[in-house]
């Protein structure tokens, strides 16, 4: 059994509180055994993580936002699910990067959201996954990222 409150802990973070909607849609869906997630903005101490990649934020800004990102994934699971025993398998991660038209280095902010998934779960975090450069994204965030998740 994966504790990953107890991982979490390790690596100094804890779980923000899930996310409620901010327009007309659910934050998960549980069908055929697959959770999806719908897409998650990075919030630090409350706020939305914004701007965009290679114009007013660096590589690095970008990787902690997608991580945020994550947490908020594992936030939405948790309350999903009842806790990580269900979770089977994270089977595929959608990054979005708010991008300037020069910026090219999206897998390497999504590997932000990608680390924490096999940090926390493991070998059953290790998962698919597309990166993909945006002009614009809700609130201005500078990522948003969205699930699938294989649950028992």
């Amino acid at each position: 059994m994966i504790d990953v409150h107890a991982k979490l802990a390790d690596m100094g973070l804890t779980l923000p509180e899930a996310a409620a909607p901010v327009a007309a849609y659910v934050p998960t869906v549980e069908a055929g055994g697959l959770l999806h997630i719908s897409g998650q903005l990075p919030f630090e101490d409350g706020v939305v993580m914004t701007g965009r990649l290679g114009e007013d934020r660096d590589l690095a800004y970008g990787q902690a936002a997608a991580r945020r990102c994550g947490l908020m994934l594992v936030a939405q699971i948790e309350k999903a699910l009842g806790g990580f025993d269900r979770v089977e398998r994270i089977v595929k991660l959608g990054v979005f990067v708010n991008s300037a038209p020069a910026f090219t280095d999206q897998p390497m902010v999504a590997n932000g959201a990608s680390e924490l998934m096999e940090q926390l779960f493991g070998e059953a975090g290790r998962h698919a996954r597309s990166a993909v450069g945006v002009a614009v994204l809700p609130r201005g965030a500078a990522v948003e990222v969205d699930a699938i998740i294989a649950v028992r």
